[in-house]
């Protein structure tokens, strides 16, 4: 593929995957008791992940988390959920780069992202003053279970896709 259609489909798949990460994240929300909510958020970051890559997850993973915030009424989450599903992203597309039909590394990168979300939310809600270390720690079971239940659903979600569309590979970067 030519280099001006290839870079014009990066950024129009980048455009589509942040719509779905943040209508993923915006579908379902379970309010939690800091302020924020728990959403299906972390399946589309993970699908984005595995199918499209890390830099597509990146900024697909972070923009569409941050608009959710945004579109959804918790303007303050935008950063921290930018941030957070940014690298979230990223770090599971670099894992599992290499060789993405490897199992255990797409379970390694579940893993990563469960961390990453749990310790990421922790720290950064802390930080920003958003609540205080306490009550953040609340939340550090509700994130694992979100976290870990996207990850699977996006992991499920990449499967189906990856055997019905077998030229998605092509589309990482």
């Amino acid at each position: 593929m030519a280099g001006e259609n290839r870079t014009a489909l990066r950024i129009s798949l980048v455009a589509i995957m942040t719509a779905i990460v943040a209508v993923f994240t915006i579908i379902i929300r379970i309010p939690s008791p800091i302020g924020g909510y728990i959403s299906l958020c972390d399946a589309a970051v993970t699908f984005v992940a595995y199918a499209f890559g890390p830099f597509t997850g990146l900024i697909a993973g972070g923009l569409g988390a941050a608009f959710a915030d945004l579109l959804g009424g918790f303007p303050q989450w935008a950063l921290i959920s930018f941030i957070v599903h940014g690298v979230e992203a990223l770090l599971m597309g670099l894992v599992v780069r290499k060789d993405s039909s490897s199992m255990a590394m797409r379970i390694v990168a579940a893993l990563i992202a469960v961390v990453i979300v749990s310790c990421g939310y922790l720290f950064l809600t802390t930080l920003f003053g958003l609540t205080v270390f306490t009550e953040a720690l609340l939340e550090v079971p509700g994130n694992i279970i979100q976290s870990g239940v996207g990850a699977v659903i996006g992991l499920l979600l990449y499967s189906g896709v990856r055997k019905a569309y077998r030229k998605l590979d092509d589309l990482r970067w």
